[in-house]
């Protein structure tokens, strides 16, 4: 007699058992629902970056709509204008710094405020030392390698895990500006020698009519021209990569390979980072620089250093340049010649 009710108990058990295994799927889909790897050391979990994001509470909705616009340009060019999807390997990801501590993962990208981002991701995972203060951080210390570690040097299954849950954010800039920036910086400095040495003096060799035997040697006065012609010579990337202070953004950070949730923008800079410190819960921590430099490079500087370059140029450099300003929604600059 005892026998239907010992089935009906079998039953519900193996049902519960069913339901709680469908619930445990349920919630391992959803966006940032995955426990951050490295934290667990007796803290209470929290919501991560990612939930907080997409859950949609946040304060400054005027903001969430202007990144939200964002994502949404930048995944509509990615299916318009990418033929041809493939799987990241880990020479894709070495530009992708982590937070395990507060689930972030930032693709950095010179002359885009990258330094500063730097020294804050320094101070919240601790390599700072002493320095709670982000500016205190000298420059080249924030440059060294290995003291933020990189998406490239975990496994794959760690690589996929993070990808998954953890933020992802990176900051881009106008094309042009950003290049114009990188030529500055890099060749009207006297102080990088390293640059001259390395590109000056190759720049002035192939680009330069009858140069003389000083400035093949030295490569310190190379002209935007110059830098130009060596930019769109076919043989300059046959030979080797572009130097990262000049790569393109998509090919430093893959953007229609990785989902970013926060494209911070240069002309945004201070509220877009309080932005991504507010999404991590780390705004009453660390508060990112603010920049008061009058020697920045702008549009309008950038439109000085064009007023020399041909529009048969301009036209090649843009071309080379293209994906940047459709994927991150700039437009072609009114001061080019070649419309």
């Amino acid at each position: 007699m005892r026998k239907p009710k010992v089935t009906r108990m079998g039953f519900a058990l193996c049902l519960g058992c069913f339901i709680m295994v469908i619930l445990y799927f349920n919630s391992s889909l959803k966006p940032g629902s995955e426990p951050l790897s490295e934290r667990s050391s007796g803290h209470k979990s929290r919501r991560s970056p990612l939930q907080t994001l997409y859950d949609g509470d946040q304060a400054e909705s005027g903001v969430q709509a202007i990144h939200q616009g964002r994502r949404e340009v930048l995944e509509e060019a990615c299916r318009s204008y990418t033929r041809k999807r493939r799987v990241l390997i880990p020479e894709d990801l070495k530009h992708v710094i982590v937070d395990d501590q507060h689930g972030l993962l930032y693709c950095y990208v010179p002359k885009v405020a990258c330094t500063n981002w730097k020294r804050v991701l320094m101070v919240l995972t601790g390599v700072s030392g002493s320095h709670r203060d982000p500016l205190a951080i000298p420059a080249n210390e924030a440059h060294v390698s290995g003291n933020l570690r990189t998406l490239s040097e975990y496994s794959t299954s760690q690589i996929n895990q993070r990808l998954r849950s953890y933020l992802k954010f990176v900051f881009v800039r106008e094309p042009f500006e950003r290049l114009v920036s990188a030529y500055r910086n890099k060749f009207t400095r006297s102080y990088n020698t390293a640059f001259h040495k390395r590109y000056g003096t190759k720049i002035v060799r192939r680009h330069r009519p009858d140069p003389q035997p000083e400035a093949m040697e030295r490569g310190n006065d190379v002209s935007f021209e110059e830098f130009v012609y060596y930019l769109v010579d076919p043989a300059t990337q046959r030979e080797e990569p572009f130097n990262e202070h000049w790569e393109r953004v998509h090919s430093l950070c893959h953007p229609c390979l990785i989902h970013y949730d926060v494209v911070g923008k240069y002309e945004t800079l201070e509220q877009d980072s309080r932005y991504v410190l507010q999404l991590a819960g780390v705004e009453d921590q660390v508060s990112f620089p603010t920049s008061s430099k009058s020697t920045r490079t702008t549009g309008d500087m950038a439109a000085q250093f064009f007023n020399n370059i041909s529009p048969f140029y301009q036209k090649k450099l843009y071309n080379l340049y293209r994906m940047d300003f459709l994927l991150f929604n700039y437009s072609i600059p009114a001061y080019l010649k070649f419309r």
